[in-house]
């Protein structure tokens, strides 16, 4: 039980350092590359779906 708390105290650890430098560092994002991103997002999604559906079958 004392790892169990062990490791969520890591986990939650990580993330609030990862929220801290990623409210102080991160630069504003530029809507030309979000868009960019955005128009392969959502394919990205699907291929990863149909792939994960044929590796739990075959």
């Amino acid at each position: 039980m004392t790892n169990l708390f062990v490791l969520l105290l890591m986990i939650f650890g990580g993330v609030a350092l990862m929220v801290f430098f990623g409210e102080r560092f991160a630069k504003p994002a530029n809507p030309e590359k979000l868009a960019r991103l955005q128009r392969w997002l959502l394919p990205l999604v699907g291929l990863m779906l149909v792939l994960s559906t044929l590796n739990y079958y075959l």
